[in-house]
C-alpha cells in the first residue's frame, strides 16, 4: 500500500464506518493520546520501567498504527499530501544533514 492509497483508504472508512471526521483539535488531542500509548510501550519493553499486570496485552504495531491512523486523519482534513511532504522533508534532511551524522564522532 502506498501513501496515497491509505490516505484514500482511511479517508473511506471515516465516511462510511466513522461517519465523518473529528474535527482537527480533537484528532491532534488524540493524536497525542496515541503517542503516549506508544511511549508507555517503548518505556517499559525497551526503558527501565517493567510492565503491570494491566499491561499484559499490550501491542505496539497496534498502537504505532493508531498514530499512524489519527496522523493521516489530520492529513486528509488539513489538505497535505503525505507522499509529498515526505518526499520533501526527506530532500530536506539529506541537504541539512549531508555530513553532519558521517562526522558525528558519536555515531561511530
Amino acid at each position: 500500500m502506498t501513501i496515497e492509497e491509505a490516505q484514500q483508504l482511511v479517508d473511506r472508512w471515516i465516511n462510511t464506518t466513522g461517519i465523518r471526521y473529528f474535527n482537527e483539535l480533537t484528532n491532534t488531542a488524540i493524536l497525542m493520546e496515541e503517542v503516549g500509548e506508544v511511549a508507555r510501550i517503548m518505556a517499559r519493553q525497551y526503558g527501565e520501567q517493567s510492565f503491570k499486570k494491566s499491561d499484559t496485552e499490550v501491542n505496539l504495531a497496534d498502537e504505532m498504527a493508531d498514530v499512524l491512523f489519527v496522523l493521516i486523519c489530520l492529513a486528509n482534513q488539513t489538505g497535505i499530501n503525505l507522499t509529498e511532504a515526505l518526499e520533501k522533508n526527506l530532500e530536506k534532511k539529506s541537504i541539512r544533514d549531508a555530513d553532519r551524522h558521517r562526522n558525528n564522532e558519536k555515531l561511530k
